[in-house]
């Protein structure tokens, strides 16, 4: 096995736009599909109601029933929310962008930890900067992939705290803001939701909720749609798709490729992006299953954080706005 020491760099532009303007040349009427979804809010708070009231259930029962309920309930909870603040990042649910902020922010509640807003930020970056180093926070640190690099322990590890992973790479991403009031906002309203959930439903709600989160993103299945998205898993494919039985209850957020083709379709309207241009994606490489990624990763020594695409020239992006199907790479200054 050859122990790799770096990202895999790339000379040229990321492929999302040439693949759109090539789907928009042959099935134009895919525009119809770009638009909002207001009755997401519904799962929002669907979904919400769903963590508090699971959070009361367990406070009076033994700590393996709040971990035991945590793993296999409020994960896929969490991971639901996830979903929704993307979606609400891109815009996808209202026509004012201070509604979707407001909506992000009440999904973030039972995360427990103030997100949505800052990742909003970092993630318009990750669609329009991808692959370059400064800009896209999804890429993981050199220090990080070095000190994780193919090792079993340090994949679990790296899946336990995930989240704090995340944070570490936000000094390094210097051209986004860090704070504005926005985020003052979505860390008001998570002091006063962490506080009332404290106060009314004691320790064991709160430890449900934190266990949830952490299940959510790191040390369980879920957790392997962060390698699914963008490791290469295959050859040198940038991004990669997941077709299987989770999207049902992850809201289509599988259907990665098609996502960053058009990041302006809603959630619901993914699957039919695929079923109308299907040359497209069945070409491509795509995973059934997060389970058996989840262990692949883990215990593939081929497999590192090493594994991802890289571009140094932040000149060759792409803009992801699919309204400007003409445009290809494009020289982007720092602002």
């Amino acid at each position: 096995m050859i122990k790799k020491v770096d990202f895999i760099h790339s000379a040229v532009c990321e492929p999302h736009r040439a693949r759109t303007k090539e789907i928009l040349k042959q099935f134009p009427h895919i525009r119809k599909l770009i638009g909002k979804n207001p009755l997401t809010i519904f799962a929002i708070i669907g979904l919400v109601a769903l963590q508090v009231s699971a959070a009361w259930w367990v406070s009076d029962h033994s700590w393996w029933i709040v971990v035991g309920v945590a793993y296999f309930l409020g994960a896929f909870a969490d991971h639901g929310l996830f979903v929704m603040i993307h979606e609400c990042s891109h815009r996808l649910l209202f026509k004012k962008h201070s509604v979707n902020k407001l909506a992000g922010i009440l999904a973030n509640t039972p995360l427990i930890f103030p997100s949505s807003v800052s990742f909003e930020h970092y993630h318009i970056k990750h669609h329009s900067f991808q692959g370059i180093h400064e800009l896209d926070g999804d890429l993981p640190n050199r220090w990080e992939a070095k000190l994780i690099n193919h090792y079993f322990i340090g994949k679990i590890i790296w899946l336990l705290f995930y989240p704090f992973f995340q944070l570490f790479r936000l000094s390094r991403l210097k051209e986004i803001k860090a704070f504005d009031g926005w985020i003052a906002l979505n860390w008001i309203v998570q002091v006063l939701f962490v506080t009332l959930i404290l106060f009314w439903l004691g320790p064991k709600a709160l430890v449900f909720l934190i266990l949830s989160f952490f299940f959510s993103v790191g040390l369980h299945p879920l957790g392997a749609r962060w390698i699914q998205e963008h490791y290469l898993t295959h050859g040198e494919q940038e991004t990669y798709s997941y077709y299987g039985s989770f999207n049902a209850v992850a809201f289509n957020v599988g259907y990665h490729n098609e996502h960053h083709d058009f990041p302006s379709v809603p959630w619901n309207k993914l699957p039919q992006l695929r079923t109308t241009a299907p040359a497209f994606y069945n070409s491509l490489y795509y995973h059934t299953s997060w389970t058996k990624l989840f262990f692949k990763f883990i215990f593939d020594k081929e497999l590192s954080l090493f594994s991802r695409i890289v571009r140094s020239d932040r000149g060759k992006v792409i803009l992801a706005d699919e309204s400007k199907p003409d445009i290809d790479c494009v020289a982007v200054t720092k602002a």
